[in-house]
């Protein structure tokens, strides 16, 4: 404050009294960051003042979160690498300091509510010195300050997680910031959904602010789409630093030498010009985020690719040699969808035709492995009278060939029904190259008859896993494999583990597999491959075939919530479940993560002749061999149905 210098001192004391009086004019979010937020080295890699410069595209978000913005709702559906969590923490820090009220955070679970206030919220406070005025020391007695509790003057910031019930009605909150929202239960508790259960928290509030941020998972059930799709959709748009026009940066302007993604630079849509990484920054700053639907006026939603992330974080080579690595293994592709375009991944539900599947059987004998076929994994479905067992060979990219489906007939109560299961899984089978090959791995489910199952899998070691469907297992596993039963399992009595397998993303991904065109017999002569997940199938009978396409996707609304199930659509489908279960028995063994050498090892082991493309191989690798064989167990014809 300045003064003219003319005046008494009782003058100069009266106008200092009347600006003390005076309150601080409150800044948007992102002036507050820029002039009080400090990034701390245990929480960024890049320590030190916060520079919103650094994040353009981040100003609108938060800045309608600030009081002075008449926007109720900001949805923010995004890729990774862009800040999405640090926004919300800026919007956090300025709430104490600058509109204190009671604000509730919500991670996916409260274990990971924790982990961010220990990792993020501390730190934010501790390096910022308004805020550490204004949030006592967790040390000093009685200082309201907890790992899930900040107290504050005027307020009080809670954090809970998305899976307890408790904590999601434990207060009214003015403001409610839900991050990664596509991570939290269906239901929780049995109470509902998580979101509708804090949102009724900011009912009585009438400025209320509400932020929510994910990254996108599954079509249809994804939150944070379909927030976005109830707002003005918001993009950002960047000018081409040659031709100065307007464009929205997409994957498939990308482009590299092949084997070279780092090279990556992207092509102006309008010009032709290519843009290289370093000049994004520039591209960024003179960026502008446009509404491309009405809205109801009170919801903002924002969405943008890891495409705009800054230099120095996530470059365009980064996200080209991400896409080349999931071209080799379909399982990251969802990963790729998810976190680097920000976009949701559609699943193929919708049973694919069994009579295109049917029509393209192939002139290879059963109980045979045909050539390109390296290791054998087997899966068993269990039922009151049988045993129905699949065992199929894998080989390079996940192709695999059925070699043959026994049903073993008998009442599963009794012993005699599982010595010939033993027998099936003691049993060898000649490859093109003349070797017997056994069964590396058998997944028996444990859905029917468990005890039974239990007694039989003590007996047969390493050889035999147990399994059991849970659609919750991929996120547990947090693998991007579709089925990964790895680390999991859950121990029962006397030795033996129970697996959970994602049967529901097992599905989707072999319904995308026999969606696969198969190669013309002239492209096969010239030497093309079959494409990566390809499935070969003997001459079975039309019901095999029926069974493996028995069952679809539907979308069911749960308590309120959207939940994809699958149905039968024939009566019988144990020649799905039965390709299921080897499925996850072939990623209980690697496949989903085997290297060239891992499959130079296999190809040596089983004598594949050595061509430029297969090099020496590196080590040998697997099973042990063969024991002889109780009873035969009937081979299915396929005729008897």
């Amino acid at each position: 404050m300045i003064l003219p210098t003319n005046l008494t001192a009782e003058e100069i004391y009266d106008a200092a009294a009347a600006a003390g009086a005076r309150p601080d004019p409150l800044l948007t979010i992102s002036q507050w960051a820029d002039r009080y937020r400090w990034l701390s080295q245990r929480a960024s890699a890049e320590h030190g003042r916060w520079r919103t410069e650094r994040t353009p595209y981040l100003r609108e978000i938060m800045d309608c979160l600030s009081p002075s913005s008449l926007i109720e709702r900001v949805a923010f559906m995004k890729g990774a690498q862009i800040g999405g969590t640090e926004c919300g923490n800026n919007w956090m820090g300025y709430v104490i300091h600058q509109a204190p009220g009671p604000m509730m955070s919500v991670q996916p679970t409260v274990e990971m509510a924790k982990r961010n206030s220990k990792q993020r919220i501390e730190p934010l406070i501790e390096e910022s010195e308004v805020l550490r005025k204004l949030v006592r020391d967790p040390r000093s007695r009685d200082s309201g300050n907890t790992v899930l509790s900040k107290d504050f003057p005027g307020g009080v910031l809670v954090m809970t997680g998305a899976n307890s019930a408790v904590g999601l009605r434990s207060m009214a909150a003015r403001y409610l910031f839900l991050d990664e929202v596509d991570a939290y239960p269906g239901d929780v508790e049995g109470e509902g959904d998580p979101i509708t259960l804090a949102m009724a928290r900011t009912r009585t509030f009438a400025r209320r602010k509400v932020f929510l941020v994910s990254t996108p998972k599954i079509t249809g059930m994804s939150r944070i789409e379909a927030a976005y799709e109830e707002s003005d959709q918001r993009k950002y748009w960047v000018p081409c630093p040659t031709c100065r026009e307007f464009q929205i940066l997409k994957f498939a302007q990308l482009r590299w030498p092949k084997g070279d993604p780092q090279s990556a630079a992207y092509v102006c849509e309008h010009c032709g010009q290519e843009i290289r990484n370093h000049q994004k920054q520039s591209m960024l700053a003179r960026g502008e985020w446009r509404a491309g639907a009405k809205g109801d006026g009170k919801t903002a939603g924002f969405h943008i690719s890891s495409l705009y992330s800054p230099v120095g974080w996530f470059s365009w080579g980064d996200a080209a040699k991400q896409f080349e690595q999931a071209q080799k293994n379909s399982s990251l592709l969802q990963v790729f969808v998810n976190t680097v375009l920000g976009e949701t991944w559609t699943l193929l539900g919708e049973a694919p035709d069994w009579k295109p599947i049917y029509d393209r059987r192939e002139e290879y004998k059963t109980g045979i492995i045909p050539r390109g076929g390296l290791f054998l994994t087997a899966g068993a479905d269990v039922q009151k009278d049988r045993i129905e067992v699949e065992v199929v060979a894998w080989g390079r990219g996940k192709e695999s060939w059925s070699v043959d489906y026994r049903v073993i007939e008998g009442d599963t109560s009794r012993p005699q029904v599982w010595d010939r299961l033993t027998g099936l899984l003691n049993e060898t089978f000649t490859s093109a190259s003349g070797l017997e090959v056994p069964i590396t791995q058998l997944a028996v489910d444990s859905g029917y008859a468990a005890t039974e199952v239990y007694t039989w899998a003590r007996k047969q070691g390493h050889r035999v896993v147990v399994i059991k469907g849970d659609s919750r297992a991929a996120a547990l596993l947090g693998n991007p494999a579709p089925i990964e039963i790895g680390p999991l399992g859950a121990k029962i009595r006397r030795g033996v583990k129970v697996w959970p397998v994602n049967s529901g993303m097992a599905k989707e991904e072999l319904y995308r597999w026999l969606r696969l065109e198969r190669p013309t017999d002239e492209d096969l002569q010239q030497g093309q491959s079959f494409p990566p997940g390809y499935c070969h199938f003997p001459r079975y009978s039309e019901e095999y075939f029926k069974q493996i396409t028995a069952e679809q996707l539907v979308t069911k609304i749960v308590k309120g919530y959207r939940r994809h199930e699958w149905q039968k659509m024939r009566e019988r489908n144990e020649a799905l479940d039965c390709r299921v279960y080897a499925r996850a028995a072939a990623s209980r063994i690697g496949l989903d993560r085997y290297q060239e050498k891992h499959w130079q090892a296999i190809e040596d082991r089983m004598g594949v002749p050595k061509t430029p493309e297969t090099p020496t191989p590196a080590a040998p690798a697997a099973p042990a061999g063969s024991r002889p064989q109780p009873r035969p167990a009937r081979r299915r014809t396929w005729g008897r149905f």
